[in-house]
């Protein structure tokens, strides 16, 4: 082998090996929106309104303040809620990715809402599908005055930040970033060939990591409702549900809690509404 060849060679090995060290240490910056959400209140016409608070996924922006859902969201005003629509990242104002978002200042938003005079802040209900289901339940986990959850097609612990490099988490608490399951680079081909399933299910491999980001569901003081779907190709939410289930039940949670598995792919429980105005109406709205 030639010096050329040598020297070409060990040239390739310094850039590969000065790339890996550079995703190991490298930390993108915090958005200069960190901090910062976009909240739209819808109201009905009673008093008294319990507070519904909903969040999309990982297309950001704030989904439920969209014409897309606008129908959904009439119907939660007809039966006599206040809808609160939160984007978190992606939107005008808001964080440009999902990254280290905090809870905090989602749940300072939601009470700003409540002191709406025609809002019983007593009653606070969170929905999120998706990334916004893990955000749901996350939330409801560490701030007792959340009384219900509905979580669609969600996790059981936190996943990474949806950034170039996910080496922080999505979500922070009290300026800390939430425990996470990393994404290692056994990952890559699954992402790059658009196998989002698979790339979950590797991440969930390490199960010393998915110990530590558990979602601490048992401390929600309020009724949850999960929907997942038999065929979920983004990611294994009905498994992800079924631990959160299993989680409930061996803490002996005092709330009600269920699970309803519907067939079909990720966006399916999104077409049930009806499962979700049921379970409000029986243990949220009516709970005294």
């Amino acid at each position: 082998m030639s010096k050329k060849v040598l020297k070409s060679m060990l040239f390739l090995l310094i850039v590969i090996a000065g790339v890996f060290i550079f995703l190991e240490t490298y930390t993108p910056p915090l958005s200069e929106n960190h901090g910062k959400v976009d909240a739209r209140l819808y109201l009905g016409n009673s008093e008294e309104q319990p507070l519904i608070v909903g969040f999309g996924g990982s297309e950001g922006g704030n989904a439920w303040d969209s014409d897309y859902w606008k129908t959904t969201r009439d119907q939660f005003l007809s039966k006599g809620y206040a809808f609160l629509a939160v984007g978190y990242f992606g939107g005008k104002g808001t964080p440009d990715n999902l990254d280290r978002i905090s809870l905090n200042a989602i749940h300072h938003a939601i009470l700003e809402a409540a002191k709406n005079p025609k809002i019983d802040k007593q009653k606070i209900a969170v929905i999120g599908g998706s990334k916004g289901g893990e955000l749901a339940l996350n939330l409801a986990s560490h701030f007792d005055d959340i009384d219900a959850v509905v979580a669609m097609s969600a996790s059981h612990v936190s996943f990474p930040s949806i950034t170039w490099t996910s080496n922080t988490s999505s979500w922070t608490l009290n300026n800390e970033e939430l425990p996470y399951v990393p994404a290692p680079y056994a990952v890559i081909p699954a992402i790059t060939s658009g196998n989002h399933l698979e790339a979950y299910n590797i991440m969930l491999k390490n199960t010393v990591a998915e110990k530590k980001a558990l979602i601490p569901v048992e401390k929600i003081n309020g009724s949850v409702l999960l929907l997942s779907a038999t065929n979920d190709e983004a990611w294994p939410s009905k498994q992800m549900s079924d631990k959160v289930m299993e989680r409930l039940k061996n803490e002996k949670f005092k709330h009600h809690f269920e699970h309803i598995v519907l067939n079909g792919g990720h966006t399916e429980p999104a077409k049930h509404f009806d499962n979700i105005f049921e379970f409000l109406e029986k243990h949220f709205k009516s709970k005294q």
